[in-house]
């Protein structure tokens, strides 16, 4: 397995100062890590973050997870990814999802209809625009050029280092993940455990066969995956609860909220509805105790580092290929300490690729 970084939004890393996010970015690269990966809502964007980043870490990638499909057009989308592959020397990973309706349609005013079918378009134009082709495209969500005006096909400027930058979806359902089995290079997991991870990468293999694919081969299944370290389990799942309660109770509505269900499948049904009905609620507390231990046991790295390595040679049995480490810890040094423990141990237990 590779080691990434999950440096996640800008604000969520235990502290707000920017220093802090170029702190942890230089460690991980003195570690060794293969790439660093930034995210955004409706706060901080990805693109700006990166650029700036980037030039504190000679070695190391960077990867959005993820852009948002709904803010930005392809094609501009296509222009950014190169530009950030050409800053990296040819290490930026582009991630992509189509976030929630609450955002989509809320802040970026772009109806959260089909999705699979609108980021199928969007990924075809961006190969497109990769491959210098005179870009044109005739869907049902993206006209190039426009049939009616003055438009005409254009082919991107500036070339990637790469001919193909590597694309990456963040996906939960079972159509979505046979989809990035199809049309990506990799999948962005959230909430992955190594006991439930099958299934999902069962629906990946489908959409790799469809494309010609007979296995897994090249495919990059990247999980990202919190790291809580303490001798007392429940002080370091205590750390993890707030953020899993804000997923599963309150990201999204009650009825389409991808984590909730998501939870349900991996057979959280009861506690899920417990922790949503909370969270809406606003009791917040309350619905952070409620997230099951074994919920946050399943799908982070917890406890000692003896107890993290076991678990990490089972995230490399069930077929994961880079770890992406979410560092949590009370003070900065020990989320810095985290990431040297698991450079250690994945270099200790033999997983390192």
């Amino acid at each position: 397995m590779r080691l990434g970084l999950n440096l996640g939004y800008w604000g969520t890393t235990g502290t707000d100062d920017l220093e802090s996010m170029v702190t942890l970015s230089r460690e991980a690269d003195r570690q060794g890590y293969a790439v660093a990966w930034l995210a955004e809502a409706y706060g901080s964007d990805i693109p700006s973050l990166a650029g700036y980043l980037a030039a504190h870490t000679p070695q190391m990638g960077w990867g959005s997870a993820i852009m948002q499909i709904p803010a930005r057009t392809p094609a501009m989308t296509a222009m950014t990814a190169a530009t950030l592959d050409r800053i990296t020397g040819g290490k930026f990973h582009l991630g992509l999802g189509v976030s929630g309706p609450q955002v989509s349609e809320g802040w970026h005013g772009v109806r959260f209809n089909d999705p699979l079918g609108r980021t199928r378009e969007y990924v075809e134009i961006i190969r497109a625009a990769f491959a210098r082709k005179n870009v044109e495209h005739e869907g049902k969500h993206f006209q190039l050029p426009l049939p009616d005006g003055p438009g005409k096909a254009l082919r991107l400027l500036l070339l990637p280092e790469r001919p193909n930058v590597p694309i990456y979806l963040a996906s939960i359902g079972p159509k979505n993940l046979q989809l990035t089995g199809e049309i990506a290079d990799g999948w962005l997991g959230i909430f992955v455990s190594p006991e439930y991870v099958g299934e999902q990468l069962a629906a990946i293999l489908a959409g790799r066969q469809k494309a010609g694919h007979d296995d897994l081969a090249g495919f990059d299944v990247a999980a990202s995956v919190s790291v809580s370290v303490d001798e007392d389990l429940d002080v370091a799942a205590g750390r993890l609860r707030a953020n899993a309660a804000l997923y599963i109770g309150g990201m999204g509505s009650r009825d389409k909220n991808f984590y909730n269900k998501l939870a349900v499948r991996m057979g959280f049904e009861q506690e899920a509805g417990t922790v949503q009905d909370l969270y809406l609620q606003r009791q917040h507390r309350e619905a952070a105790a409620a997230v099951p231990r074994d919920f946050i046991d399943q799908t982070s790295l917890i406890g000692p580092r003896d107890r993290i390595a076991q678990r990490l040679h089972r995230y490399a049995e069930a077929g994961v290929t880079t770890i992406n480490v979410a560092p949590v810890g009370d003070t900065l040094e020990d989320r810095l300490a985290t990431l040297v423990l698991m450079r250690e141990v994945l270099d200790g237990e033999g997983l390192a690729d």
